[in-house]
């Protein structure tokens, strides 16, 4: 069985894929809220395209993962991105495979710390919300709208995914 060892999710390694949605102290901030809140501004773009299509902003309930964790299918959105905020810290798996002329590559994993979040880019492969620890609500921001937004590959042999 092939396997992989989650790495570090940082914006370089990620870069490829999608976003890292993180407050840093370099980015591009600036008072709001009679100087009561700091923003951190454009930290992902959030994409919808097609058909009456519209970005919306939902919630979901995730179920804790164990380690090692075997990843069987991945899936994409071609026709707009995704992003997975935790609603509090968390840690959690993510699983992106390059395109390979229409098909996943090899996958690759990240391991998201608390403070992070994830926006994945339009027809970026990757698997499911993989929360570890503990029972984690997340805001999704995704498409809505009329097509076929969703395509998902199931691997010939499932691959081991763990963390050091």
């Amino acid at each position: 069985m092939p396997r992989i060892t989650a790495q570090p999710l940082t914006r370089k390694a990620f870069e490829p894929y999608g976003d890292v949605i993180e407050i840093r102290e370099d980015d591009r901030h600036f008072p709001i809220n009679d100087g009561t809140t700091e923003r951190f501004d454009d930290l992902a773009t959030a994409i919808a395209l097609g058909e009456e299509a519209r970005v919306a902003i939902s919630m979901a309930r995730a179920q804790p993962f164990q380690l090692p964790h075997f990843v069987h299918m991945v899936e994409r959105h071609p026709e707009g991105s995704q992003a997975f905020i935790p609603v509090v810290p968390a840690r959690f798996l993510v699983i992106v495979s390059p395109d390979q002329r229409g098909k996943p590559g090899n996958p690759e994993a990240f391991l998201a710390g608390p403070g992070q979040g994830i926006n994945f880019f339009a027809g970026t492969w990757h698997g499911v919300l993989t929360t570890l620890d503990r029972q984690t609500d997340f805001i999704i921001v995704d498409r809505k709208g009329v097509g076929e937004n969703l395509k998902t590959f199931t691997f010939d042999e499932p691959w081991e995914v763990d963390i050091d």
